[in-house]
């Protein structure tokens, strides 16, 4: 007999019991039990120990429960694709970020119209409650079985993988290649739905095969489902890319695929944007430099990122020599560091730069001002001592989250991303800096996870994940530690002691991209930007064009421009309520309105975004208030 602790209480069981069968001896409910740990390991509940131990189950609401859960419904969505459709090769169908997707290899593309009839499948599949039966092979065996049912992407899979057994899952007549593990039976699958279809290339390469990507989501019970697909639906609202068009901030056209064009509008809020962090960088002691965009060749191949990212690089000629333009900013900063020898006195130093960059998208990735090929970071490169190393990744850290709060962002998730499988750099000094970040984070008492293997090839780094009021994530910000780059270009600083050291730098961006932000904002603030950042912070309306009033809205006009309000007036001849419904339209944030009652009382109507009206205020009032309100970032209207 075996004994299994599970929640502190000790179950006898059989050799033969599986951990579903210990679950239910224990009188535990399981029907939200999709897993378990046993001894540390996450398994399957099929799964029949042969030693004692300590099982902790997993709950389908778990993000380990929530995984296992979305994984299963894409093993679900392909047996019911292979049950409806002739010919059909299955590739690849992890979980990801609520939900879950699958590649297919078919004839004629997926639409969204075969959507439905593939769900109504799902469901028949689940009601026959099909158990995910996990098999073990060797890998040589594996791939003769798969060839033999002509799943040519498993072989291609299980020829690169470097083991001497693998496993796959049976669900009925479907089969597929996986590590697992999975839920019990297809009847534990309650709450999903397919969302889209899309091309994908195998193995994320342009030259090999397109293949036919359905996407789904997949949650633990209808109302997390409900609530997610109403989250969706209003994110689908608040879309940057129609509100960009709708308020004309940005476009893209076909003569630049995947560069942004800024319009003025668009400008507004860029510029001010960068005023802020420029404002920001000074209080917190960075000197502001500016890198060239193209550089050598040689430089990235000392700087490491021609061995570590040159398929995302573009290159040129000149003078019949090889050029790079660059994807990052550090190696220019390094060099105006090299320009001249330091002291240990003048640490810390912080530089901070602006840096376009350019880096290679494949075009079935690109997305709006999410996902482009040149934009611009608020980088920045501190160099310091190793004993000044943790005091200055915690004030870097306060910082960032200082700025987010600025933005609304107060809730937020930070992760440590540890050494990349493709990296460089000393054991000892990935160690150091990883052990930095750590205790930055432990110093101030604030909670991380790891993300393994996700730092950059030249250091680990910390990831802010910000929270928008979606409740949507968006990593931005990072801080890098390295100690390889320095060393690579030989930059040094003269020591206490007289002697050369090298010294650690600290990469670090809050913003992340400049474009990409501004279309986290877009969304966040659904076009509906505080006073400062609007293009445009006041419109003048008279209520109708007579020349008294028009003479009035230009006083107003010029008074608000003296005193650095972006305003306009709507002098059009359509009638009143429709420039005020145009301006809403617009979202803006205030609408002065000039009839004859404001004109005899010397007094302006002030109406708000909000739909909001005051009457009878007193023009330097207004402006006073417009001022204070458009100078603190972090203030709501203070008319409301």
């Amino acid at each position: 007999m075996l004994e299994i602790e599970i929640d502190n209480k000790k179950i006898e069981a059989d050799e033969n019991s599986s951990l579903l069968d210990i679950l239910q001896k224990s009188g535990k409910k399981n029907n939200n039990i999709v897993a378990c740990y046993f001894n540390d390991e996450l398994v399957d509940l099929s799964y029949k120990p042969n030693i004692s131990g300590v099982m902790i189950p997993v709950k389908n609401d778990s993000d380990e429960g929530l995984t296992i859960l979305r994984h299963s419904t894409s093993h679900l969505m392909a047996h019911a694709v292979i049950r409806l459709f002739k010919d059909v090769l299955v590739s690849i169908g992890p979980a990801i970020k609520d939900g879950f997707y699958y590649d297919f290899d078919i004839e004629k593309t997926f639409t969204d119209e075969d959507l439905p009839k593939i769900e109504a499948e799902m469901k028949s599949i689940i009601k026959e409650n099909i158990a995910l039966i996990r098999k073990d092979m060797k890998r040589t065996d594996a791939i003769e079985y798969f060839k033999n049912i002509g799943e040519k992407y498993k072989v291609e899979i299980l020829e690169g993988i470097d083991a001497e057994m693998v496993s796959f899952y049976e669900q009925g007549d479907f089969i597929d290649l996986c590590r697992g593990p999975h839920v019990p039976s297809t009847g534990y699958i309650k709450s999903y739905k397919l969302m889209s279809v899309a091309g994908a290339y195998w193995r994320g390469d342009e030259k090999n095969q397109m293949l036919s990507r359905i996407y789904g989501v997949a949650f633990e019970d209808k109302l997390k489902l409900e609530a997610y697909l109403k989250r969706l639906k209003e994110a689908k609202e608040r879309d940057h890319r129609k509100i960009g068009k709708d308020l004309d901030l940005f476009s893209f056209h076909e003569e630049g695929p995947g560069f942004p064009f800024w319009h003025p509008n668009g400008m507004v809020i860029y510029r001010e944007l960068e005023l802020f962090a420029r404002q920001k960088n000074e209080q917190y002691g960075y000197d502001e430099i500016r890198t060239p965009i193209i550089l050598n060749e040689s430089l990235w191949h000392k700087s490491g990122h021609w061995d570590n990212y040159k398929s995302n690089m573009y290159f040129t000629k000149i003078d019949e020599l090889d050029f790079a333009v660059k994807p990052m900013n550090c190696p220019g900063g390094l060099l105006v560091f090299k320009s001249k020898m330091h002291s240990y006195k003048e640490l810390p130093i912080r530089t901070a730069e602006f840096g376009l960059v350019h880096r290679h998208e494949l075009s079935g990735v690109l997305h709006g001002l999410f996902r482009v090929r040149s934009f611009t970071q608020d980088d920045a490169h501190t160099f310091c001592t190793s004993e000044q190393m943790v005091d200055e990744i915690k004030t870097t850290i306060e910082y960032t989250l200082n700025v987010y709060k600025t933005f609304g962002f107060e809730n937020y998730e930070i992760f440590i991303a540890t050494r990349p499988q493709k990296s460089i750099g000393t054991d000892e000094e990935w160690t150091m800096a990883t052990n930095a970040l750590t205790s930055s984070l432990d110093e101030l008492n604030i909670s991380y996870k790891i993300k393994d293997g996700d730092g950059a090839f030249y250091g680990p780094k910390i990831e802010f994940n910000i929270k928008d009021v979606l409740e949507r994530n968006w990593q931005c910000g990072t801080i890098q530690v390295d100690f390889s780059m320095p060393k690579r270009f030989d930059i040094h600083y003269e020591g206490s002691d007289g002697k050369r050291h090298f010294p650690v730098m600290l990469h670090r961006t809050i913003l992340g991209s400049l474009e990409r932000f501004i279309g986290i904002l877009i969304e966040h603030y659904n076009g509906k930007f505080p006073l400062w950042l609007s293009p445009l912070q006041v419109l003048i309306v008279p209520v109708s064009n007579d020349e008294k009033q028009l003479v009035k809205c230009s006083e107003i006009e010029k008074i608000l421009l003296d005193n650095g309000i972006r305003v306009k007036i709507d002098d059009s001849n359509e009638n009143l309520g429709y420039k005020i419904r145009r301006g809403r339209l617009q979202r803006t944030p205030y609408i002065v309105i000039i009839g004859d009652e404001e004109l005899s009382s010397s007094t302006v109507s002030l109406r708000l975004r909000s739909g909001v009206e005051s009457k009878g205020m007193v023009l330097q009032e207004v402006v006073e208030k417009l001022l204070v309100e458009s100078r603190e970032y972090m203030n709501n209207s203070i008319f409301e």
